[in-house]
């Protein structure tokens, strides 16, 4: 498993040295502009902040943080996550490695619930965190320190409904309720564990939730973390089988598809000593395809594993105990999956970007390489010339000049419309607008008596908005790349420029994440569900969660549209210098040559000169894409042993 994600990362670390050359060629070459620095610095800031996470899943005492321990921490030769009968895990908890950070827990309270904030909206603020120190040479100090994701508190019932953790619609609330008429609740919101673990230094993330029924109300689970993770492990005991809840979690929140695992943990449950090996099995088998059956899999999409003694195995170097617990089949699995289908969508994007940067230095080499061309074929055809014609080329190239000047004059009348469009654009996508609906959804959230049935015409009100805006965003942006793309078209005819096709940019994407947003919300609050709830704080927080991805789209939709709207041009005012340094010398060219007949074969020797190194140059970014194209082509296994 350590050997997989090093073989991982060892290729991340392959392509990016190879980009990493292409970049610094490219750059000394003088070849570079904004777009192909953005697209570059883009593809590297990817390799570098790759991370693939795994979530957990399950209803409380079904063994997650013992499979979490099984499966990642057995080295250190003791459980890390406190695992015990009852519930352990009380609070959503990240465990991962930031440099940045020292080794530690970062524990967001739960009070912040009360807030119109989700998770993610702390994220950046350091001092709404506690953080407690690990000691990492304290076995028992840190063991001790992990607790923390464990403990409660007693609070009153109306505080416990204003973090919207107290459902009095719920016909089994009483038994929830101590002798004071208090409840137990978790005492942190979300925990983060910053730990130099050999897998969360190369990018592993692992996510431990707590029960089932937090899965609804903390809407950061539901909307954000167990959606992006790349594989999810929903955990079932072994003894019980699939409940209610645990269908209706896999139905709503999870489902079938590429990296989703289902765990049956506890078989040790069903070692009958009694009993055969064979028949144990047996029994096994047949609770393995009852399980299918009830989510809708193949058996062999399900694992029987048992955690606990998986680790006991590891941890005492019992192989067959190891061995009888199954756990190499999930590992195989859950890794064999997950790592190849992370790296081909890195692959596949890489690609992508470099096909772009390429197709643009090509056309500018190109570019190059004509102009010289022309002025050797000029040069050339003055050979035998007396000084009349020598002085019509220059009056010819004079005129030439004159109207590439009157087309730069054009030029800036279309900047001004790009500035006028640019403007628009925002208009329909800046922050302000998303700040706007949220404020509307939320003052009709508190002018209704009944938020239940209040909030649902606003809240589709809010998501038919947000695509509406990104529609006409999109159309703006149509607009924008089909002026320039006629303006790029227009250079190229008149002035004979090798110019590629706009970079293109589409906000599909963020239209695809409000579906997706949406989606989510209508499972969790559908019509029916709005109807016999009443937990007006647990949907007033799912809509802080709502509206904070919503501004996490628009935000990053508003930070590709910028960034495109600075390099669109670029390409076309690249070769626009160029074009006009190319008539200057030439002009200077048949000026000197003009004067002085005898520097016409050294000037001629000059460009032939000029044109063989661009012929290098060109054949020198063929041979580095393709270095880099091969990186990425390249198995983990091969980039691993070319490391090594």
């Amino acid at each position: 498993m350590v050997q997989d994600f090093e073989q991982y990362s060892a290729w991340r670390q392959d392509v990016a040295m190879a980009l990493e050359k292409y970049q610094m060629w490219v750059n000394a070459a003088e070849l570079a502009d904004a777009a192909t620095e953005q697209r570059i610095a883009r593809a590297l800031a990817r390799l570098a902040d790759d991370r693939l996470s795994v979530a957990f899943v399950a209803e409380f005492s079904r063994g997650k943080s013992e499979l979490i321990n099984a499966i990642f921490f057995a080295d250190y030769g003791q459980r890390i996550l406190p695992s015990a009968a009852g519930r352990t895990t009380m609070c959503p908890t990240e465990l991962m490695y930031d440099p940045a950070f020292p080794p530690c827990i970062r524990l967001l309270p739960i009070e912040t619930r009360a807030s119109n904030l989700s998770t993610s909206d702390y994220r950046d603020d350091p001092a709404a965190w506690t953080v407690l120190p690990l000691a990492l040479d304290a076995g028992e100090e840190m063991h001790e320190t992990f607790k923390q994701v464990s403990m409660t508190k007693h609070v009153k019932v109306e505080e416990a409904k204003r973090y919207g953790l107290f459902d009095e619609t719920d016909p089994d609330v009483a038994a929830t309720l101590d002798d004071n008429g208090e409840i137990e609740i978790s005492l942190w919101r979300h925990a983060i564990i910053n730990f130099p673990h050999p897998l969360l230094k190369q990018g592993l993330v692992i996510l431990d939730t707590p029960g089932l029924n937090a899965i609804g109300t903390e809407p950061e689970l539901t909307l954000n973390l167990i959606p992006n993770a790349h594989a999810v492990l929903f955990i079932l005991a072994a003894e019980t089988g699939v409940t209610k809840s645990d269908i209706e979690v896999w139905r709503t929140h999870i489902g079938a598809g590429a990296g989703r695992i289902v765990v049956m943990n506890k078989i040790d449950a069903m070692w009958d000593e009694l009993k055969t090996e064979a028949e144990n099995d047996a029994e096994i088998e047949r609770q393995q395809t009852t399980v299918a059956h009830m989510l809708a899999l193949e058996p062999r999409q399900v694992f029987p594993v048992s955690a606990q003694k998986a680790l006991v195995g590891k941890i005492n170097g019992d192989m067959a105990l190891l061995e009888k617990s199954r756990l190499g089949a999930l590992e195989a699995a859950l890794f064999n999956e997950l790592i190849p289908a992370k790296q081909d969508i890195i692959r596949k994007q890489l690609s992508d970007d470099l096909n772009a940067v390429v197709s643009i230095q090509q056309a500018t080499i190109g570019a190059r390489i004509r102009d010289i061309v022309e002025q050797l074929q000029e040069l050339k055809s003055l050979r035998g010339k007396n000084q009349g014609v020598i002085a019509h080329m220059m009056r010819r190239v004079e005129v030439e000049k004159k109207e590439f000047d009157g087309s730069l004059f054009k030029l800036q009348g279309t900047r001004a419309v790009f500035a006028r469009l640019s403007t628009e654009l925002y208009t329909t996508l800046g922050m302000d607008i998303v700040h706007k609906e949220i404020a509307a959804v939320r003052e009709a959230m508190a002018a209704s008596r009944f938020v239940t049935t209040g909030i649902r015409g606003p809240v589709k009100h809010f998501f038919d908005q947000a695509r509406a805006n990104l529609e006409v965003s999109n159309g703006k942006i149509a607009e924008i790349s089909e002026m320039m793309e006629m303006m790029y078209r227009k250079f190229a005819a008149e002035h004979g420029l090798s110019l590629a096709v706009p970079m293109t940019l589409s906000l599909d994407k963020y239209r695809k994440e409000v579906d997706a947003i949406e989606e989510v919300y209508v499972k969790q609050f559908g019509t029916t569900t709005l109807l016999i709830t009443s937990r007006d704080a647990v949907i007033e927080r799912f809509f802080d969660s709502i509206a904070s991805r919503v501004r996490r789209s628009y935000r990053a939709a508003n930070a590709d549209v910028e960034a495109w709207l600075k390099v669109i041009m670029s390409p076309l005012e690249a070769q626009i210098r160029q074009h006009k340094d190319q008539l200057k010398h030439r002009l200077a060219s048949i000026q000197r040559i003009h004067d002085a007949t005898d520097s016409l074969e050294t000037k001629i020797e000059s460009f032939e000169a000029s044109q063989f190194a661009l012929e290098k140059v060109k054949g020198r970014l063929n041979d580095l894409a393709g270095n880099v194209e091969s990186a990425m082509q390249r198995t983990t296994a091969a980039a691993f042993e070319a490391a090594a």
